[in-house]
């Protein structure tokens, strides 16, 4: 597929994902999130990829939906929107049920459906010049994107719902006290940063990222028992692995290990 939308790329085994629509702050739209979710089943099943970052072209990270391309529909609306929205939403299925480790580094405002992708990753680095504002209801919609998934696991549901009714806008240091953001980082910086913590993904035991990532998304839907058993086989499919014999092996032997992703 070509990518028209997002520039993407693939170096010593990470993976840079770039919303590229600047003049438009990288809003969505359908075309963009077919471009997207083609790139999250290539990094998904891509047993090469061993870390991931989005990032937004220009000021912005990504000012949510195009309102624009919704207007242009007309009667349409509903339509498009179930159709953007769906592929929106299997993107990010597939971005968290990859072993990958997902970087957000938020280089602007993240709006609307930008605020819950940001959500989305796994690890999130942010500029200092960022924002994040739900916007959902301020333009009478309701939330998409996995918001209401994330977000009140991150925060708690008080706080989740504050953001999402009053569309409270957060600085970045705001959102990093809130637990929105993993960590804050001068904008000139914000991509060597990320870049540098992909690399050590990268290099590390990507098969018990994955299986580590599977458990989270569980943690709060699976009961004790559940959970317990889903732990028990993970811990065994990982000490199966090559890295996690590799890994017990240099452990006993005070070695540090070369994970090869195996």
């Amino acid at each position: 597929m070509n990518y028209e939308f997002i520039n993407f790329e693939i170096t010593n085994q990470v993976a840079l994902i770039t919303l590229n629509r600047p003049d438009e702050a990288n809003s969505i739209h359908e075309p963009l999130v077919k471009e997207l979710d083609d790139i999250s089943m290539r990094c998904h099943r891509d047993s090469g990829v061993r870390a991931a970052i989005l990032t937004g072209s220009g000021k912005m990270f990504c000012g949510g939906g195009d309102l624009k391309a919704f207007i242009d529909q007309g009667d349409e609306v509903s339509n498009y929107v179930d159709q953007t929205a769906t592929i929106l939403h299997h993107a990010i299925s597939r971005f968290s049920k990859m072993s990958a480790p997902l970087i957000m580094a938020v280089n602007g405002v993240a709006a609307g459906g930008g605020f819950s992708l940001a959500l989305a990753g796994d690890y999130v680095i942010s500029s200092d010049t960022a924002k994040f504002i739900a916007a959902y209801t301020a333009s009478g919609l309701s939330p998409d994107g996995s918001s209401t998934y994330h977000l009140a696991k991150h925060i708690g549901l008080l706080r989740a719902k504050e953001l999402l009714l009053t569309n409270r806008l957060l600085s970045a240091e705001e959102a990093c006290q809130w637990g929105l953001v993993n960590k804050v980082v001068p904008a000139s910086q914000l991509m060597d940063e990320a870049k540098s913590l992909a690399e050590r993904f990268a290099n590390g035991p990507t098969k018990a990222f994955g299986v580590t990532k599977r458990l989270l998304n569980t943690a709060y839907s699976e009961n004790l028992e559940t959970q317990l058993d889903s732990e028990s086989l993970g811990i065994a499919e990982t000490m199966g692995s090559r890295d996690g014999r590799h890994g017990i092996d240099s452990f006993s032997k005070k070695k540090t290990p070369k994970f090869l992703g195996e």
